[in-house]
């Protein structure tokens, strides 16, 4: 009796692993695990990615969280420009809800511009800036996203552009806290560009829920009128400079080498800095450039974000 129970257990046994060979690991109580989703971070998709297609009615907003999910996207990161009159259009903001759901993507956040100069020294213009910013707040609050990205614009001396960007900041990072919501900075043109000049400003606003959005390409500081870089802070000292503060990572593209590195950002550099900075959040893929069509820019930058990713 033992000899054949024994012998029927081990055929049991058998008939188990060559079916638990066939099955995914999630139905055998073991985490499902992709080469693809074994990173260090989470990806999403900025919507400024597909802001060509948008802006000409070629693609609609509200398809934007199934296309994120497309490229394998978890998060999708809204821009405020391309649904700029629907901040307090609740119905429309419950179809972005449920078309994210449909998509099993999450609402991450929204990019703020257009709204004034929250750098401006004249304190009538920093109020009414920081106001138009508010309904935003709410909007990304009612979307589930945790982070609102802000700029920091209208500053035309260093150190006065300074204190009144920390003053809105801190003012704007207040009215956040209740909706549990971050407000970040983006390294995005003029004095935002330098690396210290940013960090001091959101160590001097000293709030949790007050961080940056370190952005791979936007180090520019000083453009001309044909919007041609005059001057640039490093990339790479600016990334390692706001990383300690980041609630989310912009991965920047514009242009690709035959090879399928980006022509002018070593992506290996700056996601080893990222890794090294413990960040682990997410990491949206951003292209901006021109010569290839969108859907071909995005998908050269997560390949690109990917393929670093497993060297790390």
């Amino acid at each position: 009796m033992k000899r054949r129970n024994f012998l029927q257990k081990s055929a049991q046994t058998g008939a188990l692993l060559t079916l638990g060979s066939l099955l995914p690991n999630t139905m055998l109580g073991m985490p499902f695990t992709n080469t693809d989703k074994d990173l260090f971070f989470k990806l999403s998709l900025a919507e400024w990615s597909f802001h060509r297609a948008i802006k000409s009615g070629e693609m609609d907003h509200l398809d934007f969280a199934a296309k994120a999910q497309s490229f394998g996207c978890t998060g999708v990161e809204y821009v405020s420009n391309l649904f700029k009159t629907k901040a307090k259009d609740k119905e429309y903001l419950k179809q972005m809800n449920s078309r994210a759901a449909d998509a099993g993507v999450e609402n991450v956040l929204i990019m703020i511009g257009g709204e004034g100069g929250l750098a401006h020294t004249e304190t009538r213009v920093r109020l009414k800036s920081i106001e138009k910013h508010y309904k935003w707040v709410d909007a990304a609050h009612f979307l589930g996203c945790k982070t609102v990205r802000v700029d920091l614009r209208g500053g035309n001396n260093k150190s006065d552009a300074a204190k009144a960007s920390a003053a809105s900041l801190a003012t704007l990072a207040d009215f956040a806290k209740g909706s549990n919501i971050n407000v970040v900075v983006e390294n995005h043109g003029g004095f935002s560009s330098d690396g210290v000049w940013l960090a001091n400003v959101i160590k001097q606003v000293g709030l949790a829920n007050c961080g940056t959005l370190p952005d791979f390409g936007n180090f520019c500081i000083e453009k001309d009128k044909d919007k041609n870089c005059l001057s640039s802070y490093d990339m790479y000292k600016g990334m390692k400079e706001l990383l300690p503060f980041a609630k989310g990572v912009s991965a920047k593209s514009r242009n690709f080498a035959a090879d399928g590195t980006e022509a002018d950002i070593d992506f290996y550099k700056i996601m080893k800095l990222v890794k090294e900075s413990g960040y682990t959040g997410f990491v949206g893929i951003e292209y901006e450039g021109t010569l290839l069509p969108e859907e071909e820019g995005v998908q050269k930058t997560k390949d690109l974000l990917l393929k670093v990713a497993k060297q790390l």
